[in-house]
């Protein structure tokens, strides 16, 4: 690989990590050629009218239980409605538990599929694949994000990626499984941005938006070309259509450092206090403001990750006991701090005029056991959840299938991940039958046979 800060030796691009930002450049930030995308817009898999829209996919990392949250059960037994009440809200079609009355207040701006189920196993790293990418790894071969999809169909429109992942990539789940958010197949061209750093913390700063300390502006100035960093005996290398791909990451990772947009759009001292405020100053709600920023700021992709794991910290991953967290905890942590990021987020796009071309997408890997366990909580549940959209072309305050009295499988309507991508790439303006080319070269369809979107959202 290519040091920009060392002496300028070059062997390959291939392998590199988000790690290597300042060695090779930041390879997500390539997105797609202008050619190509012209080439695919020509093709037919992109509706050209849906030029402007993009995706905020909120990760409910752990899993929230359903029955506690988007699909309460009043009528229950109690073992299985649990502790909390069932709450109106703006919508006379949704009700929801009183653990969100900030989502009770626009209710009319989302709307929730309640029927969401799939098959893989009840561990979280596999129910990660299913979710953000519509297919379950198999055969060693791992389907891309969401997002890295719409990164190669459309490329990016600014300085900035077109895929960014919020405050970080997920970290273990328990099943030592990829997470899916990454380019997969693709490659490493189509892996996300990751921030790394925490936004609700004093003096936050995008360390890849950072040139190195002993890189001064002249001297970065004098290595924005590629060719004088590659040495003239590679001169076979720098021909050569590798040599061509590294020249483009180089320029990007110059342009993303070097670009006064980028930094603006990153800079959260630019929002009044109020508004950082009434999002939260919590990981989480300084994660929403941010994405509404770089979404403003031309990025067609954010996924914020609510957690970065299920270890060692308090999440929707509600067992009940230690190391997880208990159901008082989801109460009093967890369900706040989401309810008010959240309900701040829609809010605050619908009054800038962004919700309408931005989808807002709510999804998690499973749900939770109907029956409330020994230990006060409940476990894994991937035979039902919810998941819910706003924006992006959905018609918000309608509730779309429908969960058995118990929340334990869907009783209507039954939608799966293959639906879920289905649904999330229709708002963006892709054709469902457009291919990617897969491994080994072989075409590979952007959703398997069967599944479409779900059409009443919409």
């Amino acid at each position: 690989m290519i040091d920009l800060v060392g002496k300028g030796r070059a062997w390959t691009c291939s392998g590199v990590t988000r790690r290597d930002f300042l060695k090779v450049g930041t390879l997500g930030a390539v997105g797609l050629t202008l050619a190509d995308y012209l080439a695919a817009r020509e093709q037919g898999m992109i509706d050209r009218s849906k030029d402007d829209r993009a995706c905020i996919m909120i990760f409910n990392l752990g899993a929230p239980s359903h029955i506690d949250t988007f699909d309460p059960k009043p009528e229950a037994p109690a073992e299985i409605r649990g502790p909390f009440k069932t709450i109106p809200t703006k919508s006379p079609d949704i009700h929801l538990s009183e653990l969100l009355p900030k989502h009770a207040q626009i209710a009319d701006k989302f709307s929730l599929v309640r029927s969401c189920y799939h098959t893989a196993a009840a561990v979280h790293d596999a129910g990660w694949q299913m979710m953000q990418t519509g297919r379950l790894f198999t055969g060693g071969v791992q389907t891309p994000h969401i997002g890295s999809v719409v990164a190669y169909l459309r490329g990016r429109k600014t300085d900035l990626p077109p895929f960014v992942v919020l405050p970080q990539t997920m970290g273990r789940g328990g099943g030592n499984l990829p997470n899916g958010q990454a380019g997969g197949f693709l490659g490493k061209a189509y892996d996300p941005f990751s921030l790394q750093a925490d936004p609700s913390q004093p003096n936050f700063q995008v360390p890849d938006l950072l040139p190195p300390p002993q890189l001064g502006t002249a001297r970065l100035d004098r290595r924005r070309s590629m060719r004088a960093v590659v040495e003239s005996t590679l001169r076979e290398f720098e021909a050569s259509e590798s040599a061509s791909l590294l020249e483009q990451n180089f320029e990007a990772a110059f342009r993303l450092i070097a670009s006064p947009q980028a930094r603006a759009a990153f800079d959260l001292s630019q929002e009044k206090p109020a508004v950082r405020e009434r999002y939260g100053m919590t990981r989480f709600g300084q994660c929403c403001l941010l994405a509404r920023r770089l979404i403003e700021a031309g990025v067609r992709f954010v996924t914020i990750n609510t957690f970065l794991t299920v270890f060692d910290e308090i999440t929707w991953d509600i067992h009940g006991s230690k190391p997880f967290t208990s159901i008082e905890g989801m109460r009093d942590i967890v369900a706040p701090m989401y309810d008010q990021a959240y309900s701040a987020l829609i809010e605050d796009l619908d009054q800038r005029g962004l919700l309408s071309t931005t989808l807002v997408c709510n999804l998690a890997e499973f749900g939770r056991t109907p029956r409330i366990n020994p230990a006060g909580g409940r476990d894994h549940w991937p035979q039902c959840f919810t998941c819910y959209f706003a924006g992006g072309g959905v018609q918000g305050g309608r509730v779309v299938g429908r969960s058995d009295p118990i929340g334990g499988v869907p009783a209507e309507r039954p939608v799966q991940p293959g639906d879920v991508a289905a649904t999330i790439f229709h708002s963006l303006g892709f054709r469902l039958e457009t291919h990617l080319p897969g491994p080994a070269g072989r075409p590979f369809p952007l959703v398997d046979f069967g599944f479409r979107e779900i059409h009443e959202l919409f």
